[in-house]
C-alpha cells in the first residue's frame, strides 16, 4: 500500500488552470464499511471508515476486507483542494483540536449502491451537502501528512482580516407614519 499523499494531476480532458489559481490539490483514497444492520427499512449502514494515500490500479468499489455482517470496499480515490480564500476555515479545523477530513457518499449509485462524492477538509462546505438529505457525511481523523499540508498551506496564505462591526442606520419615525392613498383621496369609512 502507498505510503505517501500525491499531488493530484491535472486531469487530461480539462484544459490547465489559470495560472492565477494559487488553490494546492492532493488526492486521498478512502475505505468505506458496509454494516447490515437489524433493521426493516434499511438494509446496511455505510460509514466511511479511514483515508489512505490513493492505492494505483485498485478498483473503486472493490473489497479489501470481510467479517461476518460487514464488508470494507476501496472506495476510491478524491481530490483535496484547499484555496487561499478559504484559509480561515482550515485554520478553525487544524485549531479544533482533532483536525479531520469529511468524507461525503452519496447513495443511489450502481452496484454496491453508493457513490463517493467528494472529500473535504473545509467544514463550511459540509453545510451544503448536508442539506441534500440522503448523504452520509463523516469526519475521519486527518492523517499526519495531511494535517502538515494543510497546516503549510495556511502559514503560506492566511491573511488575518479584522472584524468591523456594523453600525445600523437610525430608525426613521416617518418611514412607519400612514400615508395618504396615492391619488390625494381620503377614504372615509
Amino acid at each position: 500500500m502507498p505510503t505517501e499523499f500525491p499531488a493530484a494531476s491535472p486531469v487530461p480532458s480539462q484544459p490547465p488552470d489559470p495560472p492565477a489559481d494559487r488553490a494546492e490539490r492532493r488526492r486521498v483514497g478512502v475505505l468505506v464499511e458496509r454494516r447490515s444492520i437489524d433493521n426493516p427499512w434499511i438494509e446496511a449502514r455505510w460509514q466511511p471508515a479511514l483515508l489512505v494515500p490513493p492505492i494505483p490500479g485498485q478498483t473503486d468499489w472493490s473489497v479489501v476486507a470481510e467479517g461476518p455482517g460487514w464488508t470494507r470496499y476501496y472506495a476510491g480515490s478524491a481530490e483535496i483542494a484547499l484555496f487561499p480564500t478559504e484559509t480561515e476555515n482550515y485554520k478553525h479545523n487544524l485549531d479544533g483540536g482533532s483536525p479531520c477530513a469529511y468524507v461525503i457518499l452519496r447513495p443511489g449509485a450502481p452496484a454496491p449502491g453508493m457513490r463517493l462524492l467528494c472529500v473535504t477538509v473545509d467544514p463550511g462546505e459540509i453545510d451544503t451537502h448536508a442539506e441534500a438529505g440522503d448523504d452520509v457525511i463523516e469526519p475521519l481523523p486527518l492523517p499526519a501528512p495531511l494535517a502538515l499540508w494543510i497546516d503549510g498551506f495556511v502559514a503560506r496564505h492566511h491573511v488575518e482580516r479584522p472584524f468591523h462591526k456594523r453600525k445600523r442606520d437610525r430608525a426613521d419615525p416617518e418611514a412607519l407614519a400612514r400615508r395618504p392613498p396615492a391619488g390625494g383621496e381620503h377614504r372615509h369609512d
